[in-house]
C-alpha cells in the first residue's frame, strides 16, 4: 500500500503541453488509494478536457470562481479547497504560473487556490530550455523554496521546441515516486521498527480440536496499519484471523500457538526499538496433546492443563531500550491490576480494556481504554472505533521519542 493511500490531493494544472500527462498522474493517484481534487488554469483547458479528469478523478473539476452559465451565486471557495487537501501539487508549473505563485499575481482559481492552501505545496516545472534557466524563473525557484514548497525537479528529454535539454516535466510515475519518498521521509516513525502481536492463539487438544478465545486481532492489525501509516517498518506476528496485509511496511508472521508466538517474538524482539503486545494469547494449554482425534466415548472428558510462558513477561525481563506496551483486559479492580502488570512485566505503557464497559471487548469494532504509564499516570479514553484507538497508542510512542 503506498503511503500516498487516504491522502487527500490538491491537483492543479496550468497552461502548457504537459498537461496530457495530468490524466495518467490522476490515474496513478487513485491506483494509490488518494483522493484527487482537480483545479485547473484557464490556459491548461485547451490541453486536455475536465471531462476527462472529471472521470478519472470521481469529482467535479473547477477552473473558476463561479459557474458562468448559471447565475446561482454559488462560487468555488478557494480557501475550502486549500484547507481540504494533506498536499497540493501543481504539475505541470509553467514559467508563468510559476511567476504568478512567487509574486501572488491572483487573476484565477488556480493561483487563489495555491495562496489559501495550508499543507505542503509541490511542483513539478514544464517548459523549454531557455525558459527554464532564465533568471526570472530561477528566481521564482528560489522564492518558491523559500516558502517551504518543494520542487520536483524536471527532467531533460525532447521538448515541444524540438530541442533536446532540461525542462520536461518529470514523468507521472517519478512524480508519484517523488511524492511518496517525501512523504515517507518526513513520517515521525521513519527509522523505528515497531513489533505487534495480534489475535489469539489455538493450543492444540488432538489434531481437529483446540483451546482459543474469541479474540479477532483487528486491534493489533489496526495498530500495525497505524504504525506502518506514519513510516515505521512493522513485524505483525498474529495468531490465526481472517485479516490480511497490503503496506509493504508491515512484515505479517503468522503463528498458531502461544510457544510459536513466544518464539517469534523472541526472534525480532532485539532488532525493535517498540513492542506492543496485543494478541490475547492463551495462558494454559493441554499438557498432552493426542496424535489422533480423540473419539467421543466417555460420559465427561478431563484435560490436563499446563500454564503457557509469559510472553510480555519474558521481554520485560530482557527488555533494553525498547519501548515495551501491554494491554489489560479485566473484569474487576481494572486499574490496581494493571498497575501491578506494569510492575511485574516492566512496561513502559499499558492499555486497559475493561469488559464492565459497553462496546469494549472482543469481536466489536470500538473499544474504550485507559492508558496507564509506568509512572503511573492516568488517561481514560472515550469510546472509539479501533482504528482511533490505534491511532491514540501510535501517538503515545510519538510523544515518547519526541519528549
Amino acid at each position: 500500500m503506498s503511503v500516498l493511500s487516504g491522502k487527500k490531493i490538491l491537483l492543479g494544472i496550468s497552461g502548457g503541453i504537459a498537461a496530457y500527462k495530468t490524466a495518467n498522474l490522476v490515474r496513478l493517484f487513485i491506483k494509490a488509494g488518494a483522493q484527487v481534487q482537480v483545479v485547473m488554469s484557464p490556459a491548461s483547458l485547451h490541453f486536455v478536457t475536465p471531462l476527462t479528469l472529471a472521470t478519472l478523478s470521481k469529482k467535479p473539476v473547477y477552473s473558476t470562481f463561479y459557474n458562468e452559465e448559471e447565475s446561482t451565486g454559488e462560487w468555488n471557495n478557494h480557501v475550502e479547497l486549500g484547507l481540504w487537501a494533506d498536499l497540493m501539487l501543481i504539475a505541470p508549473a509553467t514559467a508563468n504560473t510559476l511567476s504568478k505563485m512567487a509574486n501572488g499575481n491572483c487573476d484565477n482559481l488556480l493561483i487563489a487556490t495555491y495562496l489559501s492552501a495550508k499543507c505542503p505545496v509541490y511542483f513539478a516545472p514544464a517548459m523549454d530550455l531557455d525558459m527554464y534557466k532564465h533568471p526570472s524563473t530561477l528566481d521564482s525557484f528560489h522564492k518558491l523554496k523559500s516558502f517551504g514548497n518543494i520542487i520536483i525537479p524536471a527532467e531533460t528529454g525532447e521538448l515541444a521546441s524540438g530541442l533536446s535539454g532540461e525542462g520536461r516535466m518529470a514523468e507521472p510515475e517519478n512524480i508519484i515516486a517523488f511524492l511518496e519518498n517525501d512523504v515517507l521521509e518526513k513520517l515521525p516513525l521513519k527509522g523505528k521498527k515497531i513489533l505487534v502481536t495480534a489475535g489469539p492463539t489455538y493450543e492444540a487438544i488432538d489434531p481437529v480440536r483446540f483451546i482459543g478465545n474469541h479474540s479477532s486481532g483487528k486491534m493489533g492489525f489496526d495498530i500495525a496499519n497505524q504504525a506502518a501509516n506514519k513510516g515505521a517498518e512493522v513485524i505483525l506476528i498474529s495468531g490465526p484471523t481472517h485479516f490480511k496485509i497490503d503496506n509493504p511496511l508491515i512484515n505479517l508472521v503468522r503463528v498458531t500457538s502461544a510457544q510459536e508466538m513466544y518464539d517469534a517474538c523472541h526472534t525480532y524482539y532485539d532488532k525493535v526499538d517498540v513492542a506492543i503486545a496485543a494478541a490475547a494469547v492463551a495462558d494454559y494449554k493441554p499438557k498432552n496433546v493426542a496424535h489422533q482425534k480423540i473419539k467421543k466415548n466417555d460420559a465427561t472428558f478431563t484435560i490436563e492443563l499446563a500454564k503457557t510462558k509469559d510472553i510480555l513477561a519474558s521481554l520485560g525481563t530482557i527488555k533494553k531500550n525498547q519501548f515495551l506496551i501491554g494491554f489489560a483486559l479485566e473484569t474487576e479492580n481494572e486499574i490496581e491490576h494493571a498497575k501491578l502488570k506494569i510492575q511485574k512485566k516492566n512496561l513502559d505503557l499499558i492499555v486497559l480494556n475493561s469488559l464492565n464497559d459497553e462496546g469494549a471487548g472482543f469481536g466489536k469494532s470500538t473499544n474504550k481504554v485507559t492508558f496507564i504509564d509506568k509512572n503511573f499516570q492516568i488517561e481514560p479514553m472515550d469510546l472509539k472505533s479501533k482504528e482511533a484507538v490505534a491511532l491514540d497508542i501510535i501517538n503515545k510512542i510519538i510523544q515518547h521519542y519526541d519528549a
